[in-house]
Formats: C-alpha cells, sequence, structure tokens
C-alpha cells in the first residue's frame, strides 16, 4: 500500500495527524489484562486492526488503530501501514514521508503533533508512538505497549519524554 501525504488537508478544523493524536490521547491508561499478556479489551481491538490476535508487542498496532480512527472520522483512508513491526513500517514507507533523525535534529520544527516516531534497536527490534509535541530538543510523546519506565515491552498507553539525541531513534513517519 502506498501512503497518501495528507499535507495541510483538514478534516473538519483538524489534520489527520491531530484527529489521530487525539484518539491516541483518549487511550491514556489503557492496560493489558492480566498485566505481561499482550491482551485485553482495546489491547485486543489494536492488534485487531493490524490482524493479528492477542499476545503480540502492539505499539505499532496502536499507532495503525488511532489512524484508523481517524481517517473513519475524516472519511478518509488511513495512511499507516498495515502492520506490527515497527521496523517493517519504516522500511516501506516511501522516503518522501520520512523525516530521520539527522533531518530533524537540524531542524526541529519539522516535527508535528500526530507524527510517528520510530526506534531501532537492532534485529528487528523497534518501538513506536506519536509525538505530541516538541520542547526543543525534548519529545512527548503517546505510547502504547510501554510504562511509565519508558519499556518497549510495557502494558499500558502512557505519556514519555524522550530525546531527539537518543542513540535508538531512527526518524519520524509525516502522515
Amino acid at each position: 500500500m502506498a501512503l497518501i501525504n495528507r499535507g495541510n488537508d483538514l478534516a473538519g478544523s483538524a489534520s489527520l495527524a491531530q484527529l489521530a493524536l487525539q484518539t491516541a490521547l483518549s487511550q491514556l491508561g489503557v492496560s493489558e489484562h492480566p498485566v505481561g499478556s499482550n491482551s485485553g479489551p482495546m489491547v485486543n481491538e489494536y492488534l485487531k486492526s493490524v490482524g493479528l490476535n492477542p499476545g503480540y508487542a502492539w505499539c505499532q498496532a496502536f499507532v495503525h488503530w488511532c489512524y484508523e480512527q481517524a481517517a473513519e472520522q475524516a472519511r478518509e483512508n488511513n495512511p499507516v501501514i498495515k502492520t506490527a513491526g515497527v521496523q517493517d513500517c519504516w522500511n516501506r514507507t516511501a522516503v518522501q514521508f520520512k523525516i530521520t533523525k539527522e533531518e530533524a535534529l537540524k531542524s526541529p520544527e519539522l516535527l508535528k503533533p500526530g507524527y510517528q516516531f520510530i526506534l531501532s534497536f537492532g534485529k528487528g527490534a523497534g518501538h513506536t508512538g506519536m509525538v505530541e509535541s516538541m520542547d526543543g530538543q525534548t519529545i512527548h510523546t503517546i505510547e502504547g505497549n510501554s510504562n511509565t519506565n519508558g519499556s518497549r515491552e510495557g502494558y499500558e498507553v502512557v505519556r514519555h519524554k524522550r530525546n531527539l539525541t537518543d542513540p535508538f531513534l531512527l526518524g519520524f513517519i509525516k502522515y
């Protein structure tokens, strides 16, 4: 599936990225049941959106689900690659929709609320979520499958602060 750049297209008064971020914010505090199971009523919905049953890591599925809800509201197509793989999403996204870490460090103003960030830990392991806001080089994020310690193997939807200099930060996807 090719990604479509939404640019400044509006859905009502909000862009698709803003609508997806609003959806993500509405999910703060959602957690796995039982903790550590990669399942639960909403977690199962996130995973279902990418065609998976309960039990899988769900940070990428969370981003996909948030954009799915926003796209339905805006009567648009979901631009997020339908995958649960963070690295797969990054690799399959067209280059014109990516902002590399180096580009973001030079021009943090390129990053907008609702953009997806990508962390890569090597050997296919990754983590993702959405930019809520920027403060200098600090990225305020909303993340699924994390916890208050910032784990990539957490159990809830939480807010975090990350930094543009994070050695695992690969870049951002703009929708």
